[in-house]
């Protein structure tokens, strides 16, 4: 993840599990981890928490889709 944003445990737990288990590559987890930031960002936070990663992980799948 961006070493300038802190990353709670629960979101890097959720996030090794999201990446292995939909087999993305680590093109796809670089884009999860830009996401997620641009997430936090979009949301005022200053740690990139469970549902950030979801809801990257979520555009991710649906970028996956079309």
């Amino acid at each position: 993840m961006d070493p300038l944003v802190h990353v709670s445990e629960p979101a890097m737990t959720l996030l090794g599990p999201a990446i292995g288990g939909l087999g993305l590559n680590v093109r796809a987890y670089d884009k999860i981890r830009r996401v997620s930031r641009t997430v936090v960002d979009l949301d005022g936070k200053d740690e990139i928490g469970e549902a950030h990663v979801e809801t990257a992980v979520q555009y991710r799948l649906l970028d996956r889709r079309v």
